[in-house]
């Protein structure tokens, strides 16, 4: 009996490890940082978006406005941060709060 009940409590302690684990990472995004300069980021900004799909931040698309780098750079930083899994320090910061606002969802 005290083998059978360790054996449940180890393997609900991996499901809840295995399922915690899964929540943590679907709910962090990767934005620019506060300091980061506008050159910076605009430089970011034009190295991603000739990388990856930034339909969303063109005129029309639903996370445009406002209409700024810092907030361009933004969704580009996440987006790749999304597919690459990258979020550079140098200008990025990672986020737990999702920075989705209006119309426009993150990825």
């Amino acid at each position: 009996m005290a083998r059978l009940t360790f054996s449940l409590c180890f393997i609900g302690f991996f499901l809840c490890l295995i399922m915690c684990t899964n929540f943590v990472q679907g709910k962090t995004w990767c934005v620019a940082q506060s300091q980061a300069t506008e050159p910076k980021l605009q430089q970011v900004l034009d190295y991603l978006c000739g990388q990856l799909d930034c339909k969303e931040i063109q005129p029309g698309g639903s996370c445009f406005n406002p209409n700024t780098v810092r907030n361009h750079a933004s969704y580009a930083i996440d987006l790749n941060f999304q597919i690459n899994g990258v979020c550079d320090i140098s200008y990025a910061t990672p986020a737990v709060t999702d920075p989705s606002f209006g119309t426009c969802v993150y990825p």
